[in-house]
């Protein structure tokens, strides 16, 4: 197997295992030795290492891999052992077994599945493992007696024939329970006709009798009790408040009830669904016109922004100014919601002094080439001699400003990232000046500032991991705090951004497994219970998305929500629009406060992997303050075909 699947294979060990306290040095390393990804469609092999379960055939999935180590862990199976595997499926949980005991004996229901798996384990070379067709429920008794037995599939209770195949001090590792939960059980074996039992922790499984399907790898939080009266849906339908379409004037007002905090941040589950950008529009009105916000910041570049800021503004383009937003993704913020919106915040700043104005800013690092332009055009007009040393500074920058991400893979090789040093010091002069200034210097600081992070984020996004979302969302928070701490202490602002930049990291599988931050999290930490966060949601419909990065624009349809997903429970309650709040002690807050999968689409959609693509595990309570919900929605509609006419300056600042 290649390079690239050995670190994936290190990597997963380290976080989705070891992570979490599974410390076992047998464990881990047979987890190091099995290539998950020989056990997998050739299609879905890119996705081997994702911390989820996936498909492989008969309408089968490979298990979760901390699943497989949790129930190896809870067997207690060690070397000298004889172990049974009930439901092989692709027959990896039987290999990584067969790395620590001495024989594995692993049946499958599906014949084609074990004949498959048989071959792989044979292409490995693992000869202490054997993969068998047969009905697992009746054991194998011709290698019986076993010192573990393991059973990937739930059932109601436990069958009888695994139980009398254990050797005495024996352990049977199986998810017992309903539909809804299950409790992964261990069983021992203390004596002939003595046994033992000890629940160990919430799963999700699927039937033992229905072709024995592995888990679907949500496993759940403990906080499970028959005591709680209320189903999730019916506590989310009793709690909800409903809402009027987005057209209708009383639409923003249940939003009201955040309109004392200092920043209210409103998300969006994909980057391409009208609804939420109109939602956002009509809220951000209210919020201005009657609630005394005047920061408008977005998931978009500085200087782009700038140019939406200086219309609404009543100011003029810039001579030779580009149009903004017109690099991939356009439709995010040239679409047929933002002239209406910006036209109304114009109207509401003509009747303003220039202390009330509403500004509309970017907290983004994308646009580095706008930045270094937007910089040096303000140092000739006020200081030509600090534009001459700026020239210099970015002089190693420049090849690729069209293209930064190219400079970020140079300067691993090459040596360009002593760049930064010069850059991050004039960052920082003109940062210090613009605080003590008001007018255009506090524009030029905030470009420099972009140039500085952007010049590390390109750098170090070829290192993977954590560490470029993490500059990249302390780069949002760090200027939000700026624009903030700009307008005084009675300054509030409004954020747009996607949901997984809003919710609370810590409460998802980016911050308690993959180690990142984001901007919800940061601005919480700074201002605690002066933060709203609000996620918005849907169940279907249709979604402007591409396919790759920097593709055409496609008009895609939404799959339906999972059942294993907050989305289903919202769309269970058959209501079509609410907001529900989700302050900490509520009914809410508890009754949802087990992990469950949330849909993430950005720029990019993949239907056909969409449970890998586009689900991760959060705790909805602890990610947001409220959760706005579209059962269905439609796709955002790009300027192209719709730009404004008639507007000022040549209908600055969109253009035709």
């Amino acid at each position: 197997m290649s390079h690239r699947y050995r670190d994936n294979r290190e990597e997963m060990v380290r976080r989705q295992i070891a992570g979490r306290r599974i410390s076992n040095p047998d464990i881990l390393n047979a987890f190091r030795e099995v290539p998950r990804e020989a056990f997998l469609p050739e299609d879905m092999q890119e996705f081997a290492y994702e911390d989820a379960p996936l498909p492989i055939g008969e309408g089968q999935t490979i298990s979760q891999p901390f699943i497989v180590a949790r129930m190896i862990d809870a067997a207690g199976i060690a070397p000298g052992d004889t172990v049974l595997e009930v439901g092989a499926g692709s027959g990896y949980a039987a290999a990584v077994i067969s790395r620590i005991a001495r024989e594995v004996t692993a049946i499958e229901r599906h014949e084609t599945l074990a004949t498959q798996a048989s071959r792989r384990i044979e292409e490995l070379g693992y000869e202490n493992c054997s993969i068998i067709a047969g009905d697992g429920t009746k054991g194998c008794e011709d290698r019986a007696p076993f010192d573990a037995i393991l059973v990937a599939a739930r059932t109601a209770t436990v069958p009888e024939p695994l139980k009398r195949q254990l050797k005495i001090g024996g352990r049977l590792v199986i998810p017992v329970g309903d539909e809804s939960l299950q409790q992964l059980r261990l069983v021992e074996r203390t004596g002939e006709q003595e046994w033992v039992t000890q629940d160990i922790a919430p799963v999700r499984f699927v039937p033992l009798l229905d072709g024995m399907v592995p888990e679907d790898g949500s496993h759940a939080g403990s906080n499970h009790s028959t005591s709680v009266d209320r189903t999730p849906v019916q506590v989310i339908a009793d709690e909800a408040r409903p809402l009027p379409g987005i057209s209708d004037p009383h639409f923003a007002e249940a939003f009201d009830h955040y309109a004392d905090k200092r920043v209210v941040m409103l998300g969006e589950c994909s980057h391409g669904t009208h609804e939420f950008y109109a939602a956002r529009a009509a809220i951000t009105r209210h919020l201005v016109e009657r609630h005394g916000f005047t920061i408008i910041a977005v998931e978009g570049d500085w200087p782009d922004a700038a140019a939406y800021d200086r219309y609404i503004k009543g100011q003029q383009p810039r001579s030779e100014e580009p149009f903004p937003f017109t690099r991939f993704p356009t439709w995010m913020w040239r679409n047929t919601v933002m002239p209406g919106l910006l036209d109304d915040l114009r109207k509401l700043n003509q009747s303003r002094g220039s202390g009330e104005q509403i500004g509309f800013y970017g907290l983004d690092i994308y646009n580095m080439h706008g930045s270094i332009e937007a910089v040096l055009g303000y140092l000739d007009e006020h200081d030509p001699d600090a534009a001459e040393i700026a020239r210099k500074r970015y002089g190693c920058l420049t090849p690729w400003q069209s293209d930064p991400a190219t400079y970020g893979q140079a300067a691993l090789r090459q040596g360009y990232a002593e760049c930064e040093d010069a850059v991050v010091a004039q960052c920082q002069e003109l940062l210090q000046r613009a605080l003590e200034q008001d007018g255009e210097s506090f524009g030029a600081a905030m470009n420099a500032r972009l140039i500085s992070s952007a010049e590390r984020y390109y750098r170090i996004m070829y290192y993977g991991g954590a560490a470029s979302w993490n500059l990249r969302d302390s780069h949002m928070a760090e200027t939000l705090v700026h624009l903030v701490d700009k307008g005084g202490e009675d300054a509030k602002a409004i954020v747009w951004a996607h949901n997984s930049h809003i919710g609370d990291a810590r409460a998802t599988e980016m911050g308690a497994v993959r180690k990142e931050h984001n901007l919800g999290q940061l601005v919480r930490e700074r201002w605690g219970d002066q933060i709203a966060l609000i996620g918005f949601g849907t169940h279907s419909g249709t979604v402007t998305a591409a396919t790759d990065w920097g593709g055409e624009r496609e008009i895609k349809a939404i799959n339906p929500s999972r059942r294993d997903s907050y989305e289903w429970l919202c769309h269970d309650t058959g209501i079509p629009r609410f907001l529900l709040d989700l302050p900490s002690g509520s009914s809410a807050s508890h009754r949802l406060s087990d992990p469950l999968l949330q849909r993430f689409i950005g720029v990019i959609y993949r239907p056909e992997t969409e449970r890998w693509s586009h689900y991760s595990e959060s705790v909805l309570p602890r990610q947001y303050d409220a959760y706005c919900w579209f059962d269905e929605t439609s796709a955002l509609e790009p300027l192209a075909e719709h730009e404004p006419k008639g507007w000022p300056a040549e209908t600055f600042p969109f253009g035709v």
